[in-house]
This record gives C-alpha cells, structure tokens and sequence, in this order.
C-alpha cells in the first residue's frame, strides 16, 4: 500500500504534491488502502472493496504494473538478473550461445547506478529490439543503458521523471543532496502561462547531476528531456545551470526552470 500517488517513481514530497494538483481537478484519491475485491450486480461492477470501506465504481481500471514474462527462459536454463528479467550483455546475447533476448522481458544497464534493471517502457522495448535484431543479422550494434526516463499527464497536467530519485539515488549508494524550485512553464506574466515544480538531485561535492522530477502546466513536462541529456553526457549541476537553453517569453522566463533548479543544486552539491 502506497502513501502517495506514483510512489515506486517520484520521491515522497514530489508524489504528495502531484496528489494535490490531481485532486485540484476533482479527482478524489485513496492512498494507503489494499482493493480487496471487485463487488458486482447483475454482472456488472458497481464498487470496489477494501477492508474498511467500499468504494462505488461504474467502471474499475486495472493499473498494476507488469513484471517480465521470463518462465521460458529460466525454463531452457537462460540465466535471470537480480531483477527477474533475462540477464543480457550490451550486444542484448544471454549467456547461452545463439540466443538474444530484448524488450520487456530483459534486463537493461542503467547509466547512473551501474546496476541492471528491468524497464518496461516502449523506447527501452524499442531500442533493445533494434539492436538485437542488428546483431542477429551479423551486424554490430550495443545497447548503451537507460536513465528511466518517463512521462504522463492527467488532463493538461504534465508529471516526468529521469535518472534517480532521492531513494534510488540512496540505495545505489551515493552521497547526494536535493533541491527543487517552483517556476512557470512561460514568463510568468505571459498569457496562458502555468505554475511548475522541478527537482533535482545531485552527487555531494562532484556536483554530477544525478536526477529530476518534474511536474506542471503544458510545457513542463518535456524539460525532462533537457535533463536527461545532460544525465547522459555525465554534466554536473553548474553545466547545466550555464547551459545555453532557448528563451523567448512564450516558452520561458530569461533563466528556464531546468538552468535555475541545476544552479540551486549545484550550489548545495558544492557548499561547505
């Protein structure tokens, strides 16, 4: 049972922010309670049981995450990594000879922790396929890892996340410190413009930016991706922080969120 929405992807203080703003759109949301069983009428749903309440339903939505479908191969004696998915190199070749595995079902580096994971996301699934089916056709191609960057939204509100959180960040063993900055998706006395959070986490006394979550209006979300890019290149907090970004006052203030969050991390990753 989670405390806070999207608990297995964004840090506590990120997650409960997000449950507020859903719930500003008149979404009511249960946390901390286990669904027991589905309670129907004359073959339909009409609620959704826990152990102190029920809760009514017209209709139930299924969101329960997948794991790796990997019984074949633990079955033809395929190793599997710590995670339950296939065990690959980054050619996607398991240890048995002839034999790739790729997508969902396999494991993956991640470029910040070091550690194998198992994503289940279309880019990963996407990437890993091409390169297997490279290599399988006598080609040469490696797979370089992932950073576990991912977007959503409810209605027009944007949620994303790249690289480690604060609780990945701990059990990969960094030191690191946090910080996070509210913004605007625009200048803020732009027309339309939207309120934003970021934060952003980094290595104590490198400065190597470690991670970011993001959440807000129409156009936040996508600044992920200026994160993650930066996470690929290995930059520290003070690179992005002076990193030459696109201003005009409809896409941002003259400092874009992502430059202002990196410098307020930067400064605590270095500080004293």
């Amino acid at each position: 049972m989670m405390p806070t929405v999207l608990a297995r992807t964004f840090d506590p203080d990120m997650g409960a922010k997000i449950g507020d703003r859903v719930e500003e759109l008149g979404i009511e949301l249960i946390t901390e309670h286990k669904v027991e069983c589905l309670e129907s009428r004359d073959g339909r749903v009409v609620g959704v049981g826990c152990a102190d309440q029920s809760i009514r339903a017209d209709i139930v939505v299924l969101a329960l995450g997948s794991r790796p479908a990997t019984r074949l191969a633990a079955d033809a004696g395929i190793p599997l990594g710590a995670s339950g998915a296939v065990s690959v190199d980054e050619r996607q070749r398991t240890v048995i000879d002839g034999v790739w595995s790729a997508g969902d079902c396999a494991d993956a580096l991640h470029r910040i922790s070091g550690e194998p994971i198992n994503l289940h996301l279309g880019t990963v699934a996407n990437k890993t396929g091409r390169v297997a089916g490279i290599n399988l056709g006598g080609g040469a191609a490696s797979f370089p890892g992932v950073l576990g960057t991912a977007i959503t939204k409810v209605h027009d509100f944007e949620i994303a996340r790249t690289g480690l959180t604060e609780f990945e960040a701990d059990a990969a063993g960094f030191d690191f410190v946090a910080a996070e900055v509210g913004s605007s998706t625009s200048a803020h006395y732009w027309p339309g413009s939207s309120p934003m959070r970021i934060k952003m986490v980094a290595e104590r006394g490198t400065g190597r930016l470690l991670g970011a979550q993001i959440f807000g209006g129409p156009g936040a979300g996508k600044r992920i991706d200026t994160v993650a890019a930066a996470l690929w290149s290995e930059m520290t907090a003070d690179d992005l922080a002076m990193a030459d970004l696109a201003y005009s006052p409809p896409f941002s203030g003259v400092w874009d969120p992502v430059n202002i969050a990196a410098r307020k991390v930067g400064e605590k990753a270095t500080s004293n």
